[in-house]
C-alpha cells in the first residue's frame, strides 16, 4: 500500500509545482503593475505640486515688490489721511465744507 502512494504523490506534486510557479509569476506581475501605477500617480502629483509652488513663488515675489516699493508707503499714508479726515468729519462721511454750505 505505501508503494502505491508514491506514484500518486509524485503525480500530485508534479502537477502542483507548475501551478505554484504560474501563481507566483502572476502575483509578481500584479505587484509590478501596482508599483508602476503608484509611480505614475506620484509623478503626476509631483508635477502638480511643482506648478503650484511656482505660482506661489511668483505671488510672493509680487508681494515683496509691493512691500519694498515706495508705493506701499504712499498707500499707507493715504489710508492714514483718510482716517484723520473721517475723525474730523464725524460719522456722516460728508466733507466739512459741504456741511457748512448746506447750513447757510
Amino acid at each position: 500500500m505505501p508503494g502505491e502512494l508514491i506514484p500518486i504523490l509524485a503525480i500530485i506534486f508534479g502537477c502542483s509545482i507548475p501551478m505554484v510557479a504560474i501563481w507566483a509569476k502572476h502575483k509578481q506581475k500584479i505587484a509590478e503593475m501596482q508599483v508602476d501605477t503608484t509611480a505614475q500617480a506620484t509623478a503626476e502629483k509631483a508635477a502638480q505640486y511643482t506648478g503650484q509652488i511656482a505660482k506661489l513663488e511668483d505671488q510672493v515675489q509680487v508681494l515683496e515688490r509691493i512691500v519694498t516699493d515706495r508705493g506701499y508707503d504712499i498707500a499707507t499714508q493715504i489710508e492714514a489721511l483718510r482716517d484723520t479726515v473721517e475723525v474730523e468729519q464725524g460719522s456722516s462721511g460728508v466733507p466739512l465744507e459741504i456741511n457748512k454750505q448746506e447750513r447757510v
